[in-house]
């Protein structure tokens, strides 16, 4: 679970290796005073390799990003470069949403065979 990042002068060309391939999940603190700043600050997260969902947490001012292989740093430096305030809140693990099997009801029965005597005249 290493992520190595070599930042040259913009993220978005630089030489990166990722050893992980594990899900995560990556919360970045922003400023948003416009409808326009939201739709830049999307474009940005969107726009990084390995990134499968972005969504943006307007109350709480913040990013929310998952994927697989993405430097969270190098994604702080790019939104920080575009807003001009970017904080790393979190990154972990994504967890997987818990699916709730439906409750099957399994009911089991034996039928014996009917014993008849046959009788021939």
């Amino acid at each position: 679970m290493w992520n190595l990042c070599f930042c040259f002068s913009d993220c978005q060309n630089s030489v990166y290796s990722s050893a992980s391939t594990v899900k995560q999940k990556i919360v970045i603190k922003v400023q948003f005073s416009s409808e326009k700043r939201k739709t830049e600050a999307f474009k940005t997260a969107a726009g990084f390799k390995g990134v499968s969902n972005v969504s943006i947490e307007a109350d709480k001012d913040q990013v929310v990003v998952i994927g697989v292989g993405i430097d969270s740093v190098c994604l702080a430096k790019s939104l920080r470069k575009k807003l001009s305030y970017a904080q790393i809140v979190s990154v972990e693990e994504a967890k997987k949403p818990e699916e709730k099997k439906p409750q099957v009801e399994t009911v089991s029965y034996v039928q014996y065979p009917l014993h008849c005597d046959v009788v021939y005249w």
